[in-house]
């Protein structure tokens, strides 16, 4: 049976040169950063090199970059820690309907702290309009959240237009680009954020480590008590290894994103374009020319997303439904519910994320493989079967 790996959304595999970077680092380069010797030493050097190949990722100062233990960490640090910094202003905060849950979730826990929070809602393609968020601005506003793209639907969002209408009122600006960094170009600068949160096993590096960019000047209260590692602003012994491998991994996405955009590019829109012909009421969803390179979302009507994820990962097809923070969940995506689909479809979402190691062949085989799947769970569908016999004229 053929084996087709298409969550890269979930988490990508950890490229040969990411392991040989970090093995030393298992082994003999054992080290404490912190420490004044010479295993110290060689570690610290080995994160110092580290920091400066995320940060050219992103188009950013080394001394800029914040090394924490995921995505969810880096987004929990900007939300949380921007906004109690910056209380004594005020303590209004803003995010978008479709934020990942570690942002949504900060924002409820700042809720629960006195903050007042506002959600901006997206359109059909999960787009964020800039005006809707120029309309909740207020003068205790403090911080406002919305992110570079979305990993669920794919829609990439207009950051530098948010970014204009945050710096005219003096408020700081953060976007999640896990779902974007290391996959297509993120500057800093052009985008115009003052914090920015990634992960490395969204571009082949290794689980468990993530960066948060702080903007030089801009005040984050630090969310860990304990040493002074990161200049004080995140406490806690460094994950030399994993850190080491977030850089190789940023040093090789910056080298080769034109290459793996357009081979990413072509296969998605391969399966976009051919999967509704195969299937009918298959409902694209997110934007559908702005749009992360490797996502092909879909909702397929009548059925669970779940089932077709079980009947796929069968047949050697691995996928998810709805984003992977949500998809043991068994409920509909909080984003396609956000993007105005009824509970209904959304609750037959599927989603295929392509990574580099994807060819044309695993497309020719999901198009093989999952039109019987929908058939099948069709033919087993109360609400299919209410269809059919209303488009045969029944009540």
């Amino acid at each position: 049976m053929r084996k087709v790996y298409l969550d890269h959304a979930a988490t990508t595999p950890l490229l040969p040169e990411v392991r040989e970077a970090m093995l030393p680092y298992l082994g003999e380069l054992f080290g404490n950063p912190s420490c004044l010797h010479d295993w110290g030493d060689a570690a610290r050097e080995a994160m110092d090199t580290a920091r400066e190949q995320v940060a050219e990722l992103i188009g950013a100062s080394a001394d800029e970059i914040i090394f924490t233990g995921s995505g969810t960490e880096s987004n929990n640090f900007a939300v949380k820690g921007l906004a109690l910094a910056q209380q004594g202003r005020g303590k209004h905060i803003i995010v978008s309907a479709i934020e990942h849950f570690s942002v949504l979730h900060s924002a409820k826990t700042l809720e629960k702290w006195g903050f007042e929070l506002s959600e901006v809602p997206v359109d059909r393609y999960g787009v964020v309009d800039p005006d809707e968020v120029r309309k909740r601005i207020r003068k205790d506003t403090v911080l406002v959240s919305v992110m570079h793209a979305n990993g669920e639907a794919g829609t990439i969002e207009s950051i530098p237009e948010i970014a204009r209408i945050t710096r005219e009122n003096n408020i700081s600006f953060h976007t999640d680009a896990i779902a974007s960094a290391g996959t297509v170009p993120v500057n800093v600068k052009e985008l115009g954020v003052d914090a920015l949160s990634l992960a490395g096993n969204q571009f082949y590096g290794p689980k468990g480590v993530g960066a948060l960019y702080i903007r030089q000047g801009v005040r984050v209260m630090p969310l860990l008590d304990g040493g002074v590692q990161e200049e004080g602003r995140r406490a806690g012994t460094e994950n030399v290894p994993a850190i080491v491998g977030l850089g190789k991994a940023a040093e090789l996405a910056t080298k080769d994103m034109a290459s793996r955009m357009k081979h990413l590019g072509y296969l998605r829109d391969r399966l976009l374009n051919e999967l509704p012909a195969r299937i009918d009421h298959a409902v694209i969803t997110g934007h559908p020319e702005n749009r992360l390179p490797g996502n092909a979302s879909f909702c397929v009507q009548f059925i669970e997303g779940e089932s077709m994820l079980m009947l796929l990962n069968s047949q050697g097809v691995a996928v998810t439904s709805g984003s992977a923070c949500t998809s043991r969940a068994l409920k509909a995506s909080h984003v396609l519910i956000a993007m105005g689909l009824s509970h209904e479809i959304a609750q037959g979402s599927v989603l295929f994320t392509f990574g580099i190691d994807n060819t044309e062949k695993d497309v020719d085989y999901v198009l093989e493989v999952l039109p019987p799947i929908v058939e099948k769970l069709r033919q087993m569908s109360p609400l299919y079967a209410k269809f059919i016999k209303k488009g045969e004229g029944g009540a």
